[in-house]
């Protein structure tokens, strides 16, 4: 399995998110984005280390890579391999004492942990292609693609919401949400809609 390679795009979040965060997650040869919702306490983890600022005791991830250390393991990758029913699992891949290991865990804990230890972060190409979100740059070109035909059609009338179903409407909303970078309306967006799909076939 060819694995893709992410970076840390940004983590965000909205006043109804209810302290919730969008970790944001990018092709690093790509276009596609990742949101995945993960919990304050994992978002400041995240953000204090891409800050370089030191709290003055070790928190939960700190004390993880301090752990690795002590046992003279070597954190290799981390891997958001498997996306079920909404919620996205990961695995912390390691080498101890010439062995290959791995330990399962929550995709937030897993890049807290890599951003400390300069790992690299992978995603599992089915999970890319069920929960990434295309930016706009890959969409204008779809969008150009499409409406280019070899021979001239005449335009439909514009949708009204009436006109709509709801998997269309969702659909709009979602493109509006990446248009102005809400990523976590986005993947709320993303998940109605899987959901949706889901019910119809």
């Amino acid at each position: 399995m060819d694995l893709i390679q992410v970076d840390i795009i940004g983590l965000s979040t909205s006043p109804s998110s209810g302290g919730a965060y969008a970790l944001v997650l990018g092709e690093i040869d790509g276009n596609r984005r990742l949101p995945i919702i993960i919990g304050a306490f994992e978002a400041q983890a995240i953000a204090l280390e891409l800050e370089k600022i030191q709290p003055p005791r070790p928190m939960t991830h700190d004390l993880i890579r301090d752990l690795f250390d002590s046992v003279s393991a070597d954190v290799t990758d981390i891997l958001i391999d498997e996306l079920r029913e909404g919620t996205f699992f990961a695995k912390i891949r390691y080498t101890v004492g010439g062995n290959e290991a791995q330990l399962d865990c929550r995709p937030s804990d897993a890049v807290a942990l890599a951003v400390r230890v300069g790992a690299p972060i992978f995603v599992a190409p089915s999970v890319l292609d069920e929960a990434g979100i295309p930016t706009e740059e890959e969409e204008s070109s779809l969008s150009a693609l499409e409406a280019a035909p070899e021979t001239p059609v005449e335009e439909p009338a514009p949708e009204t919401d009436k006109d709509m179903s709801p998997l269309e409407k969702l659909e709009e909303d979602l493109s509006r949400a990446i248009a102005d970078e809400d990523y976590e309306l986005a993947a709320k967006l993303r998940d109605d809609i899987t959901r949706l799909k889901g019910e119809q076939n």
